[in-house]
């Protein structure tokens, strides 16, 4: 049986169905929704419903932790304005037995090093996966992929001064003014600052949204500052000319891989335009000649195993806004580089 209405403009209703009135003070209300009325199989329904929905979402929670980080991940937590930043892949530097070369010819490590791996168990050789690094004005910024021992580390801080809040762990460095803090970003991966700021390394905790697109294939990487390549501070001798050269760019970056039986290093210059990058490809050519023609009134021939050697031997074009430059390296130039560090 159905109700009609008197106008025939209002709906026909199932009189069997129709809603119930509200008790006593809620005037002229119908209660739609009465749960006393849900069957049981419907209240199962919806909550087996509701258990999915948060099963799928602790999972997908879950697998997002277990991804591992690529590069661009990393380096959106650092600070890379105005900052020097440098990545390595001690994992590809290993299987291609470049670290072990270098560990070779760096010599034995020095007594502070070896009591910090007793302690912690850790060795770079052996436990560092990837690098990335951001020299900023405010500090020393590191993300590190590896496999970490974190009770012994949190240890490790509190016998050198310092002490542990939640998972932040902080401690005093080499002078007063340089604070050394560290946490896990996860089990397999530590944010750790040196700077003024005794938390710097709480900075790193979350990815910055505006990160540069800097992924380089290479095993080694480092972006330079143009503000370093115009004052030509902290550059090695002999290197100057060639960054006052690159001193209008957008963005330096200069990678270095396994070629043959020594290494090739690799320029990527990103130019404002197209004329400015024929000129820097130019500019670039002529200081490099004009290298090769000192080193020829001296009646020496270019040393690959020296630096001067090594920036004679470059070559540079331009494509569009771009500069490519490269540079091939001896064995010998790596061996006495590193050799000369462990002596000093």
């Amino acid at each position: 049986m159905f109700a009609v209405a008197s106008r025939g403009h209002l709906p026909i209703i199932p009189v069997g169905r129709m809603p119930r009135r509200a008790r006593r003070g809620e005037r002229d209300a119908w209660v739609w929704c009465d749960t006393g009325e849900v069957s049981p199989k419907t209240r199962w329904y919806w909550l087996g419903l509701a258990l999915v929905i948060v099963l799928i979402a602790i999972a997908g929670v879950a697998w997002h932790q277990l991804q591992p980080f690529s590069t661009a991940r990393l380096l959106a937590r650092l600070p890379t304005d105005n900052a020097l930043v440098l990545a390595v892949d001690f994992r590809a530097l290993r299987s291609a037995g470049i670290l072990q070369m270098l560990v070779g010819m760096g010599g034995a490590e020095d007594g502070e090093y070896r009591d910090f791996m007793a302690k912690t168990g850790f060795h770079y050789q052996r436990d560092l996966d990837r690098a990335l690094a951001a020299f900023a004005p405010t500090g020393k910024f590191f993300v590190l992929e590896g496999r970490f021992d974190w009770p012994r580390l949190r240890a490790y801080a509190e016998e050198q001064g310092g002490g542990c809040e939640g998972e932040l762990c902080r401690m005093p460095g080499s002078v007063p003014e340089r604070r050394i803090s560290f946490f896990p970003l996860r089990s397999g991966v530590m944010a750790l600052a040196v700077s003024q700021d005794a938390s710097a390394a709480l900075r790193l905790a979350t990815p910055a949204p505006d990160a540069p697109a800097l992924q380089p294939a290479s095993p080694v990487w480092v972006s330079m500052p143009i503000s370093m390549l115009r004052s030509g501070d902290n550059l090695p001798t002999g290197t100057r000319m060639f960054a006052h050269s690159l001193g209008e760019a957008e963005s330096v970056t200069l990678a270095f891989a396994p070629e043959g039986k020594g290494l090739a290093a690799r320029l990527d210059v990103l130019c404002r335009t197209e004329i400015d990058a024929a000129d820097s490809a130019i500019e670039l050519t002529r200081v490099t000649n004009l290298l090769r023609q000192l080193i020829a009134r001296e009646n020496r021939n270019p040393n690959p195993a020296d630096l001067s050697g090594v920036l004679a031997a470059g070559s540079f074009r331009s494509d569009g806004k771009r500069v490519y430059g490269y540079w091939p390296i001896q064995r010998s130039f790596v061996e006495n580089l590193f050799g000369g560090a462990s002596q000093r």
